[in-house]
């Protein structure tokens, strides 16, 4: 079912869905930005429509909101531990349709990777409900959801389309649990768009496992050897990114006091892969570099037996990268070389 609403009307539906959740979209932050008097675009918790950011998409994912880039798992003491306690409220999160996917795949990484599921994380996806955010006609400019075939999802509880201008909303409620909420406004035909076509493209390499040496011993992780610089942006950026470290931090000189944290880490990042004797599996940046493509492109969907990838064409790494490696591009010329060897093979 499908109402509208005015501006005002729909900050008075938000007031008294924050009784129960906390409510959380992209906002833009004023001067917060990597550079000198730039925004930045994040997930905070909001109260009104005008704090979102509808028109530009967030630098960060929604991840965010419920796996955090800090996370306590528990404090302890010489005598035992106790473990955290998260808020009452569940949470509502104004997610694109990529991102949505996106969460799919974090879902796979933490609650079916193995026999068990990760506590920490599903204590807070369960409290998770989305109101999907439409995009742009053709997405961005480094939107390749079409591609990846993420760009259409019906995984939320509502839609919300703004008319700014009008001062006006269209609110599509898919969820029997809102529905008392928005029952007395006036119904109206509305059901949110989706794209259908975007700028860039996205030539997934169809890998067999005879193909990996191969793969493996390519030229053009080299090129990368020199352009990356192991700052891990694009880690943190990403939807489906999902590696952490644990951290013990003490509270007291003798160490026995303090808590237990996982903190955000990534492929790319110097001292991800070393270990006890400083030998690092993965040193070169052209190591990580490969590592991550076939983690995207291959490794994920052999391991979990799913008819996607990890990767959602969201397009927030290309963007954020300082060295302007255009993961996109990274993919499209290692599509080029299977291609190539298959051909070659075929010839033989």
């Amino acid at each position: 079912m499908s109402y509208e609403l005015t501006y005002e009307e729909m900050n008075h539906v938000f007031d008294s869905l924050r009784l129960h959740y906390k409510i959380y979209a992209p906002k833009r932050l004023k001067n917060a930005g990597r550079y000198c008097n730039t925004d930045i675009i994040r997930y905070k918790e909001i109260r009104s429509l005008e704090e979102i950011e509808w028109n530009e998409r967030s630098q960060y994912s929604p991840k965010e909101v419920f796996y955090p880039i800090n996370q306590t798992l528990f404090h302890f003491t010489e005598y035992g531990f106790m473990e955290s306690q998260i808020f009452d409220k569940d949470l509502l999160i104004f997610a694109r349709s990529c991102d949505i996917h996106g969460i799919k795949r974090l879902d796979k990484i933490f609650l079916e990777n193995g026999n068990e599921v990760d506590p920490y994380y599903k204590r807070m996806r369960d409290k998770v409900h989305f109101i999907l955010m439409e995009c742009p006609e053709e997405g961005w400019e480094s939107c390749a959801c079409c591609s990846m075939g993420t760009n259409k999802t019906d995984d939320y509880d509502l839609a919300i389309r703004p008319y700014e201008e009008e001062g006006r909303v269209l609110v599509e409620c898919k969820s029997d649990q809102f529905t008392s909420i928005f029952n007395t406004y006036p119904k109206t035909t509305y059901q949110p768009a989706f794209v259908k076509k975007n700028e860039t493209v996205i030539h997934v390499p169809k890998i067999t496992e005879d193909m990996v040496a191969d793969i493996y011993a390519l030229d053009m992780w080299k090129d990368y050897q020199t352009r990356c610089i192991g700052c891990g942006a694009c880690n943190s950026v990403c939807i489906t990114c999902s590696c952490f470290n644990t951290i013990d931090t003490t509270y007291t000189e003798n160490g026995k006091s303090g808590e237990r944290r996982r903190t955000w880490t990534g492929c790319m990042n110097d001292g991800f892969t070393t270990v006890n004797g400083g030998h690092a599996f993965r040193d070169d940046y052209q190591d990580r570099m490969r590592f991550k493509t076939m983690h995207k492109v291959y490794d994920f969907q052999k391991r979990f037996k799913t008819d996607y990838q990890m990767c959602v064409g969201c397009g927030r790494c290309d963007d954020i990268c300082p060295e302007y490696i255009s993961f996109t591009h990274i993919i499209n010329r290692l599509y080029e070389e299977v291609e190539a060897r298959k051909e070659a093979k075929a010839d033989e």
